[in-house]
């Protein structure tokens, strides 16, 4: 199974209609260097939505994807979507050690993920426990993300 294109077991909540943002389209879009709203989102049909979802994720695909949202979104009310700077270098890109946001929110969640699991998960899990560990954020899905992924005990 390509793990670019799923959604995990911790959105169930929001993905089976693909109501919200999946991790695996905001991961395409940080590499696509766009800046996707959820009212943008929600103006989609369901069918566009799940091509999004499908998208193939190498970097010609991206700068069509890129191409493709700047023009789509051009037609809806909610305006054009932000092009922004494409990911590059980012914590859930780097394999080889835990990034401090997540140990920082996995402390104050009273978690310790399995210390070299980081290595072990896909560049898409990675990116789901960054986006879920940001500053700020209520960290809800957090541990469940880290149970799912086998980096703690259940």
């Amino acid at each position: 199974m390509d793990l670019s294109s799923r959604c995990f077991a911790f959105e169930a909540d929001f993905t089976a209609d693909l109501r919200c943002i999946p991790m695996a389209v905001r991961r395409k879009l940080d590499l696509a260097g766009i800046k996707l709203k959820l009212v943008h989102w929600g103006e989609l049909g369901e069918a566009e939505r799940q091509e999004l979802l499908d998208w193939n994720d190498d970097p010609g695909a991206m700068a069509a994807l890129r191409q493709h949202l700047l023009t789509r979104t051009a037609q809806l009310a909610a305006g054009p979507a932000k092009a922004l700077p494409q990911a590059a270098h980012e914590p859930w890109q780097q394999g080889e050690s835990w990034p401090e946001t997540v140990l920082a929110s996995c402390r104050q969640l009273g978690l310790t993920p399995d210390p070299s699991g980081w290595m072990r998960l896909s560049e898409l899990q990675r990116f789901a426990l960054v986006k879920l560990s940001h500053p700020g954020h209520e960290h809800r899905n957090l541990p469940r993300a880290l149970v799912e992924f086998g980096m703690v005990a259940a």
